[in-house]
């Protein structure tokens, strides 16, 4: 009975493991291929071109031509085509014989209407162009809203911002309209909040109404699930509102980036430190530049170069790299520094991931890396 069960707990890990697969990106002696979190190799460097995972494939090019991988690095779509778009929402858009079209992950056509022009899927709907006017498809082909809108602009959290005239507003990924088009000024979609201005007044738009920030001249996006985001008043200063409008640490600071894991990057006097959300110092201002802290608990700050401090300030890897997101697709507003325990920097010896302990993950550096990505997505 033990054996059985220690069998049962092997078998159970090995699908979890496949289940939590995730990939980057990496180029190696001149070719792409792909390793896994351990830092071995899941996919060996033989591709001369190639992407990032969206799903469980990803673009890779071979004789010149382009088809898609599956995690185990086999043609799971042959390559036959001139030129291909990344998955999302099961469907790609390709190119071939000049001619535009989508697949899904088995390469099968997707019969759509004519357009003039088409786009890429995401959150399950992709924009088409008929004539001046811009509508939605489905992932079945159908239309979901007709060529209705000047300009729409990509998807995120189910919402995109349309425009009709001068005037925004936002739909859902039924083509509803969820803020009406009256907004001369309107912010991307997010949980927490939506900036918006109405006129030459600067607001939120709370519970479908808009609402006035007094002496707000500009607000930026609130991020992740903070419910606070930055806003500058008609001094130039930076201070933070909440989701109500209202306006929770005045401003006196010159920049500021949102708050993250309970504290914000700031500047006072030409340098970065962090604040609390009650706007108390908690780390001192003495950085050329800072970014957020991530969820495991460290902050890239740079003077010549970035390190990472932890949230009491001190200096844990030090000062030595470049620093960058990355190229993402999938993630508005992608993250520098860590995430998920993998932090990708740059030196002289070229892109790799460090661990929070400071060390390389596998020991090595690739001439160019990009961000993990889960395969199962």
């Amino acid at each position: 009975m033990r054996t059985l069960h220690l069998l049962i707990f092997t078998f159970l890990l090995a699908v979890f493991n496949l289940a939590a697969q995730e990939l980057a990106l990496v180029m190696d002696g001149g070719q792409f291929g792909y390793i896994d979190k351990s830092g071995s190799f899941a996919i060996k460097p033989q591709f001369a071109k190639a992407t990032s995972f969206s799903g469980n494939r990803a673009a890779a090019q071979k004789d010149k031509k382009w088809g898609y991988i599956n995690p185990s690095g086999e043609w799971a779509i042959e390559p036959i085509y001139d030129k291909v778009k990344r998955f999302n929402s099961g469907i790609a858009l390709v190119l071939k014989d000049d001619q535009w079209g989508y697949i899904d992950y088995a390469g099968k056509t997707l019969e759509v209407p004519a357009a003039d022009k088409y786009y890429d899927f995401k959150d399950g709907v992709a924009i088409f162009r008929e004539g001046e006017k811009i509508g939605l498809l489905g992932t079945n082909g159908k239309i979901v809203l007709k060529p209705t809108y000047d300009v729409m602009k990509k998807f995120w959290g189910g919402h995109a911002k349309v425009k009709n005239g001068d005037l925004w507003g936002m739909i859902n990924a039924k083509g509803e309209e969820t803020i009406p088009v009256e907004y001369t000024g309107l912010g991307s979609y997010s949980p927490s909040g939506i900036w918006a201005r109405k006129g030459t007044q600067m607001g939120l738009v709370v519970n479908g109404s808009f609402k006035a920030v007094p002496d707000a001249v500009k607000i930026y996006e609130f991020k992740g699930d903070s419910k606070l985001t930055y806003a500058s008043d008609s001094s130039k200063k930076v201070g933070f509102i909440n989701n109500q409008g209202e306006w929770v640490i005045k401003p006196s600071f010159d920049k500021a980036r949102s708050f993250s894991n309970g504290m914000a990057p700031v500047v006072k006097n030409k340098k970065w430190g962090y604040i609390n959300e009650k706007g108390e110092q908690v780390i001192d201002f003495k950085y050329k530049d800072a970014e957020i802290f991530s969820n495991d608990g460290l902050a890239p700050v740079k003077e010549k170069k970035w390190g990472f401090i932890d949230k009491s300030g001190k200096m844990v890897i030090p000062m030595d790299y470049d620093i960058s997101a990355g190229f993402s697709f999938l993630q508005k507003n992608a993250q520098k520094g860590f995430n998920n325990g993998l932090a990708r920097v740059k030196s002289k010896k070229g892109w790799a991931f460090l661990k929070t302990d400071g060390t390389v993950l596998g020991g090595k550096w690739y001439k160019n890396a990009e961000n993990f990505v889960d395969t199962n997505k």
